[in-house]
């Protein structure tokens, strides 16, 4: 599979953010279901393009109880939850790639970034997250998910 590396400019946007420890990278979920129980009452707008996305913020890959931050995009402003906080992200230069298809590819797309990272004389500035454009909320089936990952960078000095 070939994985298409860019760099681009991700726009500041006002966000819903969850951000929690869960048991494993798989029960994303659980966050999903919080988030929309907690702001049920708010009636979120969400903001066009919709961006629903994770960030992930432990250094590397680990096998449980991972640092998981969802954001989803809104037109607010909003007051905060017990767990929801709403905020500004600051716009992100950073690379991406598309996943047409299941979370099986993560691994191999990871490791396509990282070395167009490490070979464009770039280096990693924040934690990467995935951009979910068709996932498992809206779409059943794997084989019609489509996600970004993106990694924050700069150029090196």
């Amino acid at each position: 599979m070939k994985y298409n590396v860019t760099l681009k400019e991700i726009s500041s946007r006002y966000v819903a953010s969850l951000r929690k420890i869960i048991p494993t990278y798989n029960q994303e979920g659980l966050l999903w279901n919080q988030l929309m129980e907690e702001t049920r009452g708010y009636r979120l707008q969400l903001a066009e393009p919709r961006m629903s996305l994770a960030v992930f913020h432990d250094e590397g890959y680990k096998e449980a109880d991972v640092d998981v931050e969802i954001q989803i995009s809104v037109i607010g402003p909003y007051q905060d939850t017990e767990h929801v906080r709403f905020k500004q992200v600051p716009e992100q230069l950073v690379t991406s790639t598309m996943i047409e298809g299941s979370y099986e590819q993560l691994g191999a797309a990871n490791e396509v970034i990282a070395a167009w990272i490490s070979g464009n004389q770039y280096e990693i500035n924040g934690p990467m997250f995935n951009i979910y454009h068709v996932g498992p909320g809206t779409e059943p089936n794997p084989d019609l998910w489509v996600t970004e990952l993106c990694y924050p960078v700069k150029k090196k000095s």
